[in-house]
C-alpha cells in the first residue's frame, strides 16, 4: 500500500485518538463567531497505518507525544523544518524490524570487498539514470556518460561519480547562466535540497524498516551524519528528484523561492513512478525493495542491491 505523505505549513494541534491522527486548526477553535456543530465537523482524522511522512512547517504546529510514539511505531518518517522552510531535522523509529540485531552485526561485519562491489553498483546505476535526464529532458550526447558507467571500477576507485556530476550539471540547466550545483548556491539549487530532503528521509524509512541501521554507510562515512547509508542508498534515486525540478523549470514556474506550489509537486516525490525489477512501482514502495535487497546482501543471500531505472 503506498502511503500518505502529509505536510503541515499553517497552526496546527495534532493528537491522536482511536489510531487516528486527528488535526485541529487553532484559529478555528478560537473563532466565537463559529458554531461548536461546525467546529466539529472540520476537524479531520487520517488512520495512521496510512501515513509513510509527516512534514511539520510551522512554528506554531503542537504535536502530541502519544501521536509522535504512534507514528514511529508505524514507522512512519517525521520531517521538521527550520525557519527558512527547509526539512531540518527527521524523527524514525530506533527498532524497525524484528529481526534488527541479526541485521545490524550482519551489517557491521560486511567486508569493504563487499562494500566496495555494493558502492560500484549504486553509483552505475546513478550514472546510468543521470544520462536518462540529460538524454530525455535536454537532448545531450550522453554516449560518454554510459561508457563511464560500464567502466566503474569496485570502490569507483577512479571517481567516475564525479567526472560524470560535472558533466552532468554542467548541461542539465543550461538557462541558467553560472549554475553550479552547491547546498547554499544559486536557484534551483533550493529546490534540489527540499526534494533530496524528502528522498532522504523515505529511504532512511526504508532502512530501518529492513532492521538496518542507516548511521553505517558503505561508502559515506563522515562522524557528523547519523544518515550515511541513507546517503550512500538515495545516489541512484536524486536523479528522479532532478527530473522533476528540470520539469518545474520547464514549465516557467517562478524557482527564486520556494513556494506552496512547488511544494505540492516536490511531495508528490514518494509517488513517482520508477522501474526496479522490471515493474513500474512508486518511489516509496521501490525503496523498501532496495532497502530490502541491501539487507540479503549483507546477510550473504544475495550479491546485488535491487535499484530504480527510468522506464524506456
Amino acid at each position: 500500500m503506498i502511503k500518505k505523505t502529509l505536510y503541515f505549513e499553517n497552526p496546527a494541534y495534532l493528537s491522536m485518538k482511536n489510531k487516528q491522527l486527528i488535526i485541529k486548526l487553532p484559529e478555528i477553535e478560537k473563532n466565537d463567531s463559529l458554531t461548536d456543530s461546525f467546529k466539529k465537523n472540520i476537524i479531520k482524522s487520517i488512520p495512521l497505518e496510512d501515513i509513510g511522512v509527516v512534514v511539520l512547517d510551522n512554528k506554531q504546529i503542537t504535536i502530541t507525544h502519544s501521536l509522535i510514539e504512534e507514528l514511529l511505531s508505524n514507522n512512519c518518517a517525521l520531517i521538521t523544518c527550520n525557519g527558512n522552510h527547509m526539512p531540518f531535522g527527521l524523527n524514525l523509529p530506533l527498532s524497525g524490524n524484528t529481526v534488527q540485531s541479526e541485521r545490524f552485526q550482519a551489517q557491521i561485519e560486511a567486508s569493504l570487498p563487499l562494500k566496495k562491489q555494493l558502492w560500484q553498483q549504486t553509483i552505475q546505476t546513478k550514472i546510468k539514470n543521470q544520462a536518462h535526464v540529460l538524454a530525455s529532458k535536454r537532448n545531450v550526447v550522453v554516449n560518454n556518460m554510459l561508457a563511464w558507467a560500464g567502466q566503474v571500477k569496485s570502490g569507483d576507485s577512479d571517481n567516475l561519480e564525479a567526472r560524470s556530476a560535472a558533466y552532468y550539471w554542467k548541461n542539465i540547466f543550461p538557462q541558467i547562466e553560472g549554475f553550479t550545483r552547491y547546498r547554499e548556491g544559486m536557484p534551483p539549487n533550493n529546490l534540489l535540497n527540499y526534494g533530496y530532503a524528502i528522498l532522504r528521509a523515505i529511504i532512511a524509512r526504508s532502512l530501518v524498516a529492513s532492521g538496518l541501521l542507516p548511521t553505517l554507510g558503505i561508502h559515506h562515512h563522515n562522524r557528523y551524519n547519523a544518515y550515511c547509508l541513507a546517503d550512500d542508498i538515495m545516489e541512484p534515486y536524486r536523479p528522479f528528484v532532478d527530473k522533476l525540478v528540470v520539469e518545474i523549470i520547464d514549465g516557467k514556474t517562478d524557482f527564486e523561492e520556494l513556494s506552496k506550489e512547488i511544494k505540492i509537486k516536490m511531495l508528490n516525490i514518494p509517488v513517482m513512478d520508477v522501474m526496479i525489477n522490471e515493474q513500474r512501482s512508486p518511489l516509496m514502495i521501490a525503496a523498501g525493495q532496495t532497502a530490502a535487497s541491501l539487507a540479503k546482501c549483507y546477510s550473504g543471500e544475495s550479491r546485488k542491491i535491487a535499484y530504480p531505472c527510468f522506464e524506456t
